[in-house]
Formats: C-alpha cells, structure tokens, sequence
C-alpha cells in the first residue's frame, strides 16, 4: 500500500517538495543576511528605539523591505501545497476509472482510503510547517519592529499556515469526489479558502475576544527614545474623544484643526488644553497565541467535516 501511494503521488509531492525546498534556501539566505544587521539579535531591539535599534530598523527597511512585502502574497502557498495533494486523491482514480481496481482488492476500500487520507494529510502538514518555519524565523527583525498581528504576519506563523492547508486538502479532497476532476477540485478549494479566509480574517478574527478600549490625553510632546508600549497591539480602530469621552466625528475633529489655526496654536497643544483624548480600541499582542489556536481549530474543524463528506461518498461507492 505504501509503495502504491508513492507511485501514484509522488509528482505532486517531489514538486511541492522542490518548491518548498527553494523557497527555503532563498528565504534562509536573505535571513541570514537580515539577522546580521541586529548584532544582539533582533528581539533586544523590540519596543526600543535608541539609535543603533534605528539604523538597524532603517537597513533592514532599505534592504529587505521589499521581500516582506512579497511574503503578504505567500500564504496562498499552503493552500496550493494542500489543494495540490488533495485534488487528485479520489479525482484521479474516478478520472481513470483506476476505481474499480483498487476497491477490488485485497485491502478494503474504506482502510484504503483512510491510508491516502493519512499519508496526504501528514504530508501536507509536513511540507507546510518546514515552510512556516523558515519564514518566521526570516520575519523575526520585522516582527520586532511591527509586531506578529499584521496582516502578513499573522497569516504566515504560528499554527494558522498548517491549518490552511489541511483545510485547502479537506476541501479538494471533497470537490474530487464530487466533482471527478482533479483541476476544477483545485480551483474550488482554491477559491473556497479565499472566500472563507477573507471572511474570518475581516469578521470572525477581531471577534475571537473582545476588543480592549484606551484612552489618553492628547500628548503636547514625548521623549524621542520610547516607542508606544502597545505598538505590537492589533489596532482596530483610533480616534479622538472629548473630554466627556465621547467619540469625535470626522467633522468634529476638523473643525478643532480650523480653530486651531485661528487661535496661532499648535495643534497638539489646542487638544490637550480642550481636554480631547485619543482612544485605541485594539487586542493585545499578547493574545497572539490565543487567535492562533482559535483560527488553527476553525479551519481544522471545517477540513475535519470536509474529510467526512468524503468518506460518505467512498462508503457509497461514489458510482
């Protein structure tokens, strides 16, 4: 059965294998080269401004920022490398009409079917996390400036990259069965991840907890070697309050700017002087595990119920 299951996928997983193999070396490459602007590593520097934290910040920004802003378009690739290994798992068979062989066989076809499912899967999630690994260890100098709740970070770390691939693998798996072609499973599980991932990330993620409210004055001037305590925080929306704290409109807050310029007076030091307050709704960045399992469960629960349908239809013999 092993050798079988190797015959039969081992293109997909030799190339995904490659893929996987040359984005690391790439990645850990240009890390290293990353890694070496922060002699005292880049976590030292986290929440610090002084002026060697600085320039290493600024080089890193110089040089490498444009990678960073490449790896925002990488997490689709554990949803390719699950899709991959999915689509043609029963899709193939039912093409090539393989089917009836391999249920005839000695081994039953529901233990032959969950020996694909398992060897798939554990590839799928071995690929993914080798690939999540080398890319957080890459990130770590631009989450010590920007904090790991950024859209491209959050996304590529932690345990959420493995559970998008497990659910793009749970949701090919289904389109093949359903739909017998190994392509159009591909792109279904390919545009269901997108749609579900724009989903939870824009509705679902900010309501895994509830969001914490600070207030504070408008400040009139501050030392230039602190960093804003909460700068990892994920920030949901800002703004300014009056003194009573209730929050300003747009309009409001232009009109202070236009008294303001009457009055001669800087800006910073009208507000304070009318009591106005900035406020922050945000999550912690401290609660970055706490999303991470709560997401990683989400995706693995839906890829759990998409394998179930899969082996519904296997049990009803498909044809």
């Amino acid at each position: 059965m092993t050798w079988l299951l190797w015959r039969q996928h081992r293109t997909e997983v030799l190339v995904l294998g490659l893929l996987v193999g040359v984005f690391g070396v790439v990645l850990f490459v240009l890390g290293a080269q990353a890694h070496d602007l922060f002699p005292g590593g880049a976590a030292r520097c986290a929440g610090a401004v002084d002026e060697a934290c600085t320039a290493s910040f600024r080089l890193l920004d110089e040089r490498y920022g444009f990678v960073e802003n490449l790896l925002a378009a990488f997490y689709v690739v554990p949803v390719v490398i699950g899709a991959f290994l999915g689509a043609p798992l029963l899709a193939r068979e039912l093409e090539d009409g393989t089917w009836q062989l391999a249920w005839t066989q000695a081994v039953p076809r529901m233990r032959w079917l969950a020996a694909k499912l398992a060897a798939l899967a554990g590839v799928t999630a071995a690929l993914t996390g080798l690939f999540t690994a080398v890319l957080t260890w890459f990130r770590e100098p631009f989450d010590a400036w920007e904090g790991r709740f950024q859209y491209d970070a959050f996304d590529l770390q932690g345990l959420v990259p493995v559970a998008y691939a497990l659910f793009a693998f749970g949701a090919a798996t289904a389109a093949g069965a359903v739909l017998r072609r190994s392509l159009p499973a591909f792109g279904v599980a390919f545009g269901a991840f997108l749609v579900t991932r724009m989903l939870v990330a824009l509705v679902a993620r900010p309501a895994y907890a509830t969001p914490l409210t600070t207030t504070s004055p408008v400040p009139v001037g501050g030392a230039a070697d602190q960093r804003d305590p909460g700068f990892a925080d994920w920030t949901i929306e800002q703004g300014y309050a009056d003194a009573t704290g209730r929050r300003l409109s747009s309009t409001e807050y232009a009109a202070l700017e236009a008294a303001a310029d009457r009055a001669g007076t800087n800006l910073n030091q009208f507000l304070h002087a009318q009591g106005v307050q900035r406020f922050e709704v945000h999550h912690p960045a401290d609660r970055f595990w706490t999303f991470q399992v709560i997401e990683a469960a989400l995706f693995v629960a839906v890829a759990a119920a998409l394998v179930s349908v899969v082996v519904w239809r296997v049990r009803r013999r498909l044809v």
